[in-house]
């Protein structure tokens, strides 16, 4: 994995007098590719390459160039592509030579013998621009599933982009300026985004299955979705949907494996990382190589944990009982106040943006552990969505209730705010139009309806909003250690087919992600297999809720603390001053009650502060 950026278009000598700029964006990623820089730099382009090398790592060096067919190619790119050998034949097949076995390599030779319909052959998670000197144009384009980021803007005749909108803020074409819409989106949908916001003025980020080509000679962009869910009839009957479910899902872990250099897995103890543990842990012994896995923990939860409907139970019993199913070499990381609390500062600058508060800082600080044993990792993200496995696709009551459902507490959120803080954006109105546009564009067949067609808005709810910010969150995290994370659930192949199965197949026996567990029979364990669903964990300490606690309250103790321009003092003290034992109204998602909400309001201090965010 790595991070791009670059500058394409206006004044070729003012692109060279630059290089101090492209500098400062170039370092601004250097977290996400810490191995290797590279840049290119002729007429009026400059992209820029910071490196993990993770495959090839003397050849896969870039800014990589090709000469083909008359024209010059120029490829900077963040991913993996994992269909690499398939292409690669038949590129060969096609009279194309290649000096090393990057992915890089592969792609730019794909771009040059396909153009944009490459990307229907890619099954990967890419984030690529690809520069024709010759026909002076820009490629842009992003993997189906939104997996790696990349941020654009427009300003005069240039297209600046970037992996994070740290790389586009060291340009001074790109202030820090948030006008209301922008701020409506941190403050009433954060830690999701509009799809395609980039919050920070006049900065978009480019779709999941969305392409784009910029014309340097006449300043104009044009974006298309190049894939999109689509709704089809549904071909197998439940055993050939198992079996295909099974395939799918055993052929993408597989080929996620791939690596010049140490590769791990997460490990929680729920379904979905046990499977890609197991799979992963079979593989490697028949390579004869040891597999290792990380858990992570919080001191002092075995006293404080208490069940919940959404935590029903802790996860180190399980990770026990599943290690000693593998052969696995296991790392138990623990946690603490101590170090999930400064965190949270890092992990705001790690997304550019407030976050999920320790659900976020938490993971940072896991992935730090992970990095000196593995530079590549695969965890269980996005089978929750795919598979029907929140509560808010099985509870009927919660699932048909109008508005998203991992965020019904608008009202709750603009209490907090100053009066006019967002000009005239009325705040339940900006979320309803956000899911009643969400519900319009979902594709569904003609004449489906009732509780099929509420399934299929669930689905795309979900992979719209609720998995792009998990998503952010896990390469954000990670990608801020040097690790990069792969996620195997999120192969287009598995999404797309699952799209339309039934919710009867996929509530088989009437178990959340029924289908995925009966597909994945022998896999694991009975009891593994059937374990009830627990999320990401998160810490039971009561240390954690003081911490916050008194930073938030010095923080708005100083009258001239940012956060105040926007927020009520009043409802902040309220709400650090609230029962401990009330019932917790959440902020986002089933993981931020009280305590995370306190860390939020900590991260949009922090961001409106490191940033030196202007209001506008």
């Amino acid at each position: 994995m790595c991070g791009i950026a670059g500058q394409v278009g206006g004044d070729p000598r003012r692109i060279a007098e630059q290089t101090d700029i492209y500098a400062a964006m170039q370092q601004a990623l250097v977290r996400r590719g810490p191995d290797q820089k590279g840049q290119y730099i002729e007429g009026p382009a400059a992209l820029l390459h910071a490196r993990l090398a993770v495959v090839d790592i003397e050849g896969g060096r870039q800014p990589m160039e090709l000469d083909r067919g008359g024209e010059h190619y120029v490829i900077v790119y963040n991913g993996e592509l994992y269909n690499t050998p398939e292409l690669r034949a038949q590129l060969v097949a096609a009279g194309h030579a290649f000096r090393g076995h990057s992915d890089t390599e592969v792609l730019l030779h794909a771009f040059a013998e396909w153009d944009a319909p490459c990307l229907e052959k890619l099954n990967g998670i890419f984030a690529f621009a690809v520069w024709r000197s010759r026909a002076q144009t820009l490629f842009l384009a992003r993997d189906r599933c939104g997996v790696k980021p990349l941020f654009y803007a427009l300003r005069g005749e240039s297209l600046l982009f970037g992996s994070e909108l740290k790389a586009l803020l060291c340009h001074p074409l790109v202030p820090p300026r948030v006008d209301a819409k922008g701020l409506a989106d941190v403050l009433l949908l954060g830690p999701g985004r509009t799809p395609g916001c980039g919050v920070f003025q006049g900065v978009r980020e480019l779709l999941p299955g969305e392409c784009a080509l910029f014309d340097a000679k006449t300043g104009r962009l044009k974006t298309r979705l190049y894939w999109q869910l689509t709704d089809h009839e549904h071909p197998d009957d439940l055993p050939r949907t198992v079996k295909t479910v099974r395939e799918l899902v055993l052929d993408a872990i597989g080929r996620q494996l791939v690596s010049d250099v140490p590769v791990a897995t997460f490990l929680s103890g729920g379904l979905d990382s046990s499977i890609i543990s197991a799979v992963a842990d079979g593989v490697f012994q028949k390579q004869g190589k040891t597999l290792h896995t990380f858990s992570v923990g919080y001191q002092d939860n075995k006293e404080f944990f208490h069940a919940t409907k959404f935590q029903p139970s802790p996860d180190a019993p399980y990770i026990r009982r599943m290690n000693a199913a593998l052969a696995a070499e296991h790392h138990w990381i623990t946690l603490d106040t101590a170090d999930i609390v400064p965190a949270l500062f890092s992990a705001a600058e790690a997304r550019d943006l407030p976050g999920m508060a320790d659900v976020d800082s938490s993971l940072l600080a896991f992935c730090r552990h992970i990095k000196p044993v593995a530079t590549v990792a695969l965890s269980g993200e996005c089978a929750d969505e795919i598979f029907g496995g929140y509560p808010w696709y099985r509870d009927k009551t919660v699932r048909e209730r109008y508005g998203f459902p991992w965020a019904q507490t608008t009202a709750y959120r603009a209490a907090f705010l100053k009066p006019g803080v967002l000009g005239g954006i009325d705040p339940a109105a900006y979320v309803d139009e956000r899911y009643r546009q969400t519900l319009a564009e979902t594709s569904v067949l003609p004449g489906l309806d009732g509780e099929e067609r509420r399934m299929r808005q669930m689905f795309a709810l979900n992979f719209r909003w609720f998995m792009q910010t998990l998503l952010e969150r896990k390469d954000r995290m990670s990608m801020y250690c040097g690790l990069e994370v792969r996620v195997p659930f999120c192969d287009w192949r598995i999404v797309q087919y699952l799209y339309s199965v039934p919710w009867v197949f996929k509530d088989y026996e009437g178990r959340e992600k029924g289908l995925l567990r009966e597909a994945m029979r022998g896999i694991l364990p009975e009891e593994m297999l059937f374990r009830k669903k627990s999320p990401y964990p998160k810490t039971w300490n009561p240390s954690y809720l003081k911490a916050v606690s008194a930073l938030l309250r010095a923080a708005i103790a100083d009258r001239r603390a940012p956060i105040l321009r926007i927020v009520e003092k009043k409802k902040l003290e309220q709400l650090l001053e609230a029962d401990n034992d009330r019932t917790d109204t959440p902020w986002y998602g089933q993981l931020m009650t009280r305590p995370q909400t306190i860390a939020w309001f900590l991260q949009l201090e922090h961001w409106l502060e490191h940033y030196r965010v202007e209001l506008v």
